[in-house]
């Protein structure tokens, strides 16, 4: 399956679309799409708030919600903070997401083709994920 960046045009992978999919899952605040009012995960609401081991521990729960509930092609193992005590205290940490790599899973075959790691960090409200 191919797909197109939805920043430049190109014609990109089934695995690129996967990350493609989680930065708009993540960057899109609840009750914003019109047609789909449920639609994101809730974490765009977080930012800016003080950084608590409490904070860090909703954004791990709604990282692995927000793809569970909205990217068939991804099912999640695992989510890591990641960055140093100094970066977490210049509001620069990230997070590590290890998940079963589906890639047919959209068409209903479930069948698992390997596991991944992509990073994940907020840049001007923008969710950016990368492969670790």
């Amino acid at each position: 399956m191919a797909d197109i960046d939805r920043h430049t045009g190109e014609v990109i992978d089934n695995y690129a679309s996967a990350l493609q999919s989680v930065e708009v899952i993540f960057t899109t605040r609840i009750g914003e799409m019109i047609l789909m009012r449920h639609f994101g995960a809730g974490l765009v609401e977080l930012l800016g708030r003080l950084m608590v081991p409490a904070l860090f521990a909703a954004f791990r729960t709604l990282l692995a919600a927000g793809i569970d509930i909205w990217e068939p092609r991804f099912r999640v193992r695992r989510v890591d903070l990641n960055g140093s005590v100094d970066e977490v205290r210049l509001g620069r940490a990230g997070f590590r997401i290890e998940v079963d790599w589906r890639p047919r899973a959209h068409l209903g075959d479930n069948t698992v083709e390997g596991v991944r790691t992509f990073g994940l960090a907020f840049a001007g409200g923008r969710a950016v994920t990368a492969n670790t």
